[in-house]
This record gives structure tokens, C-alpha cells and sequence, in this order.
């Protein structure tokens, strides 16, 4: 790893994309439990809570891996 990238069969990648794809599948995931468990009855615009669910979950993961590297 050298300057937030790396490297995978020759193409450099970012952490943050790397980091961005994590959240999304957990995001996907969280989502459709919260579905399942009838949360979304007591949220107000789905959208935007699930748009904020994301960037939680993405700087959750970002500070979790700042202290991994």
C-alpha cells in the first residue's frame, strides 16, 4: 500500500472505492432487514435516511480502517 491505493494484478485502486463498495453491500443488507422488520413505517423519507445510512456506514468504515493501516 502506498499513498491510499492498492494494488490489485497491476491496477491501482483507491481505498475510498474500496471502502465505498463495503458500505454499499452493507448497506444493501441492512436495508433489507430493516424492510423486513417493518422499520421503514416509522421513517419519514426513506431516501434520505437511507442515503445517510450509507455515509455513516462508509465514515464508520473509513475511521475503522484508519486504524488497521
Amino acid at each position: 500500500m502506498s499513498g491510499g491505493e492498492f494494488d490489485i494484478e497491476g491496477l491501482y485502486v483507491p481505498w475510498l472505492m474500496a471502502l465505498g463498495l463495503l458500505a454499499l453491500v452493507l448497506n444493501w443488507g441492512l436495508r433489507r432487514v430493516l424492510a423486513l422488520t417493518g422499520f421503514y413505517r416509522w421513517v419519514w423519507h426513506p431516501a434520505l435516511f437511507d442515503m445517510a445510512l450509507y455515509l455513516l456506514l462508509l465514515y464508520g468504515l473509513h475511521r475503522a480502517a484508519g486504524f488497521l493501516f
